[in-house]
């Protein structure tokens, strides 16, 4: 997440992330509601790979800010996270998109807001919001630092201080919504180690469900947790829907947004958004890196 912006963009405001320009998260926990299908399951079916998909896409279409979705190949469901914002009249709406692929479809609550939360894991600025530098990065002789999509989003330039008198460098690459990342060639002296903190990184990988993790961002610091699913849909609002993202049980707070998450030397993922707080615990969602290592052509060092 980011820090909440002071200004809009774009004479646009935008939705709150894991900026520092956005409000602090909301403690969660998953927890089952009574929708019709709990109370009522459909009769045990098995629903294909294509039905499945199909409840997907469902959801998107009913486009229920505060929703997250994905596949649970294992229980043969399409499982939606429903955050505190979301009424019952809107889960009884994507129940309806769903139609006959609606016995597939599994809600589970959890409180909070879901929100697009810039060594890695630093603070870096742009004019109006902080995020949180994600890994550092090359291609041949040039450098440049990955970080949140909806960080970069506008293009703006980046300072590694607050008083915007010590410059990193343009933003010369951002993806969002859809993807969440972006990347910032550095043209200054501005050191940049391929550390995230104290912690060499040495690769890049993606992870699997139920493996330790671990994240750094400015305002937080350093927390751990556990991938509890791959490939989650996030819907932010306001059309900010990202896909292909890592589930985890990592906390994170504004100011996140774009921090890394690894495990050891190697580099897994940047925080894209959440729910909770890292004094109550939380559910964050992070955007591959290897989908930006490759969109780039660059690479940890």
């Amino acid at each position: 997440m980011r820090n909440e912006r002071t200004t809009p963009r774009s004479g646009v405001a935008r939705r709150t992330r894991l900026i520092a320009v956005a409000s602090g998260l909301v403690a969660i926990g998953a927890v089952a509601i009574p929708t019709a299908n709990a109370q009522n399951p459909a009769p045990d079916q098995a629903y294909s790979a294509t039905q499945l998909s199909a409840a997907g896409n469902a959801v998107r279409t009913a486009d229920v800010a505060g929703t997250a979705w994905r596949v649970d190949k294992a229980a043969n469901e399409l499982v939606v996270t429903a955050d505190s914002t979301v009424s019952q009249a809107e889960i009884a709406k994507i129940e309806q998109a769903a139609g006959g692929n609606a016995g597939a479809v599994r809600i589970e609550r959890t409180a909070g807001t879901f929100r697009k939360l810039i060594s890695g894991g630093d603070a870096i600025y742009a004019p109006s919001w902080r995020c949180s530098l994600g890994f550092n990065v090359r291609s041949g002789s040039t450098y440049y630092l990955l970080t949140a999509g909806h960080c970069t989003d506008g293009n703006p330039p980046w300072y590694s201080n607050s008083a915007h008198t010590t410059s990193i460098g343009p933003t010369t690459g951002s993806s969002f919504p859809g993807n969440d990342y972006g990347i910032v060639k550095y043209t200054s002296s501005v050191a940049h180690a391929g550390t995230v903190g104290s912690q060499d990184i040495t690769s890049a990988g993606n992870p699997t469900v139920g493996q330790s993790v671990t994240r750094r961002g400015s305002t937080t610091g350093i927390h751990s947790g556990k991938v509890t699913a791959l490939n989650a849909t996030v819907n932010y609002g306001g059309g900010d829907i990202v896909s292909g993202l890592i589930q985890t049980t990592v906390c994170a707070e504004p100011g996140d947004s774009g921090g890394p998450l690894y495990a050891g030397t190697k580099a897994l993922g940047l925080t894209s958004g959440g729910s909770g707080d890292c004094t109550s615990g939380g559910t964050t969602f992070f955007q591959p890196v290897t989908e930006a290592l490759s969109a780039y052509g660059v690479s940890v060092y």
